[in-house]
């Protein structure tokens, strides 16, 4: 499938992307995020505590994202397009989700910064878009494959790391332990990658009402 295909004016809806299509380079972005975590988390819990973790992650996916996501936009400047609209949207997801989960921890506050975080993300999407048409399902989409990614791949990262994980692979504690941590960020990169994709398509299709309007403006 093309990644950048256009038109010579601008942009060709037509080449758009399908949801799912970028999911793999979603992933890859997910795994250097949480690859902070897996190896380098104890020397940030001791220097710089759990909210340095979470402010060096979220720069590793910041960066990463816009030099392996940006043809997911129909733009003739892709990445530039892509970053200030996945910028915005990303920090207010990670203040969000960060607010819940330091307030709340695990149990309700993964689940409300799950919620909160998917709408905050896919409110800023669609506004820096400048296209709101089907935010709310974008925004229940979203959640629900976050949510899957993420809880899922919790229960595999705590399978991995437990003895019963340890028996079935035969691996060391501390190897094991990173793998179990960037097979979370795997899973919650493929569901986040789901609704990302699916937002990202919705909003840069254009008004199916436009067409049908009267122009205004002068015959050629």
């Amino acid at each position: 499938m093309p990644t950048r295909s256009r038109r010579e004016a601008g942009v060709d809806f037509q080449t758009c992307q399908s949801p799912g299509s970028k999911q793999t380079v979603i992933f890859e972005r997910s795994i250097g995020g949480f690859a902070v975590w897996a190896f380098a988390g104890k020397w940030f819990y001791v220097n710089t505590g759990e909210a340095g973790l979470y402010a060096a992650s979220t720069g590793v996916f910041t960066s990463l994202a816009g030099l392996l996501m940006h043809p997911l936009i129909l733009d003739p400047r892709p990445l530039t397009r892509f970053y200030r609209v996945f910028v915005p949207a990303f920090f207010a997801y990670a203040i969000v989700w960060c607010g819940f989960w330091f307030l709340l921890r695990f149990g309700a506050g993964e689940w409300l910064a799950s919620l909160a975080g998917s709408a905050a993300f896919v409110a800023v999407s669609g506004w820096r878009f400048g296209n709101l048409r089907s935010v709310v399902k974008a925004i229940i989409l979203f959640f629900v494959a976050l949510s899957l990614g993420y809880f899922a791949g919790g229960k595999l990262m705590y399978f991995l790391a437990s003895p019963e994980g340890a028996e079935m692979f035969g691996m060391g504690k501390a190897q094991l332990g990173t793998i179990a941590k960037l097979s979370w960020g795997a899973l919650f990169g493929l569901g986040f990658g789901a609704g990302l994709g699916y937002a990202y398509y919705t909003f840069q299709q254009p008004d199916p009402h436009s067409a049908q309007r009267p122009s205004t403006s002068a015959p050629a």
